[in-house]
């Protein structure tokens, strides 16, 4: 017997794959729900209470939308899509705990030129498995089959997470002042960003060893989460400012938290970046101050403190710190 084509599917769109994607994520997603979400996947718009929040003086909603740039070219081209939903997940995350807040639901978005339902379910499964972790529910989203925009076997990922902090909790980084320490916490590698030079430079290598491990599965380790260092300290009120080090590295990122008329004095030897960033520099010849301008060099969040309350910080904190530098007055970030 032979099966007809239906028009939409001669134009390169299959609702059957669409179909069976949702029957493969449906039961990831639903892992996520907790006793506030009152409607998901299926509805055409999720339904999260937040009657919680009475107990709040002011309470502010945060969201933040963002995606994993061209970090999801290597996940194609190696078939490796196990870390690419917590990068997503966790960049989001990370992007609102600068201000305080604590996550409440993430939505995402797929795009493909042609859905594959074993990929679509390992990148949505994953980005289920980092909200789960991060006691964030995945509200909804989209998987779309676009051909003609995507290019054939590319996909593109992006998520939006909602948060919510107490007002008199905010921390916008206004009462930071010259002789505050900058402390870091260290970074899963590139995390999601500096990925357009990282493949010029050494695509033609994802399949050498490094280390424990092949360059191209180094590059794909997941970005991290801060929730878990962070929390104490954002439960101690010990934290001043902080920066999430995603594209423009420390140099571009710290000014953002600033207050004006004061700038950062960063000193690079204390810490040890990961072999990868120095395999980067190597191969593609790059200067230092370029590299500190693209990646994050190791260095993933920052935290700004009192100098008096550096060594209560770094016993709170659940991981090490680096203390990195220091703000001084003037503008901009200076490398020592």
């Amino acid at each position: 017997m032979t099966t007809t084509k239906s028009a939409y599917e001669t134009a390169g769109v299959n609702l059957q794959a669409g179909d069976q994607t949702i029957n493969l994520i449906s039961q990831a997603v639903k892992s996520t729900y907790n006793q506030h979400v009152l409607a998901g996947i299926g509805a055409f718009g999720g339904l999260f209470d937040i009657s919680f929040t009475k107990t709040m003086t002011h309470p502010v909603l945060v969201s933040s939308t963002d995606g994993v740039g061209t970090k999801t070219k290597i996940a194609a081209q190696l078939n490796n899509y196990t870390g690419i939903g917590h990068d997503i997940v966790n960049h989001c995350i990370n992007d609102i705990l600068v201000q305080g807040a604590r996550p409440l639901y993430f939505l995402d978005y797929v795009a493909s030129a042609k859905l594959e339902p074993s990929i679509i379910s390992s990148i949505v499964t994953g980005i289920a498995s980092a909200c789960k972790e991060n006691n964030v529910a995945l509200l909804g989203g989209e998987t779309a089959e676009m051909p003609g925009v995507y290019t054939e076997n590319e996909f593109d990922l992006v998520g939006t997470i909602i948060g919510i902090l107490d007002k008199p909790d905010l921390i916008d980084g206004s009462n930071i002042k010259p002789g505050d320490k900058i402390l870091g916490l260290e970074s899963g590698g590139l995390q999601t960003n500096g990925f357009s030079l990282a493949r010029h430079v050494l695509s033609e290598h994802y399949h050498d060893a490094f280390h424990d491990s092949t360059i191209g599965e180094t590059l794909l380790y997941p970005h991290r989460s801060y929730v878990t260092p962070v929390t104490p300290l954002l439960d101690a009120k010990l934290i001043k400012g902080m920066a999430h080090i995603t594209g423009g590295g420390i140099i571009g990122n710290l000014p953002r938290i600033l207050p004006e008329n004061t700038g950062a004095r960063i000193d690079t030897s204390s810490w040890t970046p990961p072999a990868i960033f120095t395999l980067i520099q190597e191969k593609g010849n790059i200067d230092t101050t370029e590299m500190f301008n693209v990646f994050n060099m190791g260095i993933g969040y920052v935290l700004i403190i009192s100098p008096e309350n550096l060594d209560k910080t770094i016993n709170v904190c659940p991981e090490p710190l680096h203390v990195i530098g220091e703000i001084t007055e003037g503008t901009g970030v200076t490398l020592t």
